[in-house]
């Protein structure tokens, strides 16, 4: 098929690469502008981007699709449809028209459960058993597209953000390829979503991911899951921030934000207690617990939150 391609993040860049593997002819990249990144603050191409230039794509960056000369590139492609994959930019329904099959976009999770901009670690954070993805066919909402196919993937007690973004990742890609010869063939039957059960993913913001020592340990363990890479769960050690990369739910009581007693690793909860795993101390290095308490030890006297 002759495609265009939307995406920016890694997520997307595997769908690319896929869509590359499998000979489709892909006329033309949208990702975002090169923003600042690192210590020097130099202009950073995306994922996709790096994907796409190393195969001789053209690329398209436009800093909204409101114009008709940001469309026309889009125009002038003359794709059979246009692959949508966390492309960060909204889509005018004028850009949705050009297409002849449509924007099909691949949403990480079972929709509508978990429509906007976080569903991979909303759906960890709020505790659930399976996600997946959802292959639409995009209109002007957020999200609420008729369906096309869904695949699940079961979550599983060790996974984080990371990891369960890598497989949806791949599995999005693989999908894909799979959707787009019955496309072709107008053999797909699109499904409408049921909007009484919808759920909203908001966007992460740095107080999302602030640990509240009053909550249930089991609660706290699954935030620390949702949020690791990014932007990493926090609390405050003596005052100064902290982060906790890995840590597990266990049995334990005492005063929530302190150390169980007999277990310096064991932080009280509003139920149960954080065995805490993995740490950063502000300015320093992500630490096995071990290696942490070799330097820094936790006493009675200190306190998170």
């Amino acid at each position: 098929m002759r495609l265009i391609f939307a995406g920016t993040p890694e997520f997307a860049a595997v769908a690319l690469r896929a869509l590359l593997a499998a000979d489709h002819d892909v006329a033309l990249v949208l990702t975002q502008p090169d923003r600042p990144a690192g210590r020097g603050m130099k202009l950073k191409p995306s994922p996709v981007k790096e994907v796409a230039l190393a195969r001789g794509l053209r690329v398209w960056q436009p800093d909204n699709l409101k114009t008709e000369e940001a469309r026309a590139p889009i125009a002038d492609a003359r794709a059979d449809a246009m692959i949508v994959a966390a492309y960060g930019l909204i889509l005018p329904q004028s850009v949705l028209d050009l297409p002849r099959l449509g924007c099909i976009n691949i949403h990480a999770s079972l929709l509508p459960r978990w429509r906007g901009a976080a569903p991979i670690q909303r759906a960890i954070e709020a505790g659930d058993a399976e996600t997946g993805i959802t292959l639409m066919r995009m209109d002007k909402g957020l999200d609420t597209g008729a369906m096309l196919a869904r695949a699940p993937l079961p979550i599983t007690g060790d996974d984080t953000a990371g990891s369960l973004h890598d497989r949806l990742a791949e599995l999005g890609a693989r999908e894909l390829l799979a959707l787009l010869p019955a496309l072709a063939a107008g053999q797909v039957v699109a499904t409408p979503q049921d909007d009484a059960l919808a759920t909203y993913a908001a966007k992460i913001g740095k107080d999302d991911a602030r640990l509240d020592w009053s909550r249930a340990a089991g609660e706290l363990e699954r935030q620390v899951r949702a949020f690791n890479p990014f932007p990493g769960a926090w609390t405050l050690l003596d005052g100064e921030p902290f982060k906790i990369w890995r840590a597990r739910a266990v049995d334990g009581t005492g005063a929530p934000g302190r150390p169980v007693p007999g277990f310096v690793a064991r932080i009280a909860c509003g139920e149960g207690a954080l065995e805490l795993l993995e740490v950063q101390k502000a300015g320093g290095k992500r630490l096995p617990i071990e290696a942490f308490l070799a330097g820094h030890a936790l006493t009675d006297d200190s306190r998170l939150g």
